[in-house]
């Protein structure tokens, strides 16, 4: 019988370091977690913060594309003016062309 005593004495004492290990593999879970949550609140706040900007650009984009396509319009009519001003874009690597219907 002393056998079991021992056993059960062994298996209590391997208890506590489990016990422990598991504690510390939650907490670290548990923080790790935290963190990430707050890391994507701050990206969210982040990206809406950008949202202006970006329509701004947008806006631009269009605008430019629209004076673009009217230039290329012009140029096609025979525009002395807007036919240097496509051939210097040309010149740069900027192709104009007029507006797709």
């Amino acid at each position: 019988m002393p056998e079991v005593a021992t056993e059960q004495r062994a298996d209590h004492g391997m208890l506590l370091p489990v016990l422990l290990t598991v504690l510390a593999l939650f907490l670290l879970v548990a923080l790790q977690t935290v963190q990430v949550v707050r890391d994507h609140g701050a990206l969210v706040a982040f990206r809406a913060s950008q949202q202006a900007s970006v329509q701004a650009g947008e806006k631009l984009r269009q605008q430019l594309e629209t004076l673009a396509g009217q230039t290329a319009v012009l140029a096609n009519e025979g525009d002395a003016a807007a036919k240097d001003v496509v051939e210097q874009m040309r010149k740069q690597g900027f192709t104009l062309s007029p507006p797709k219907p």
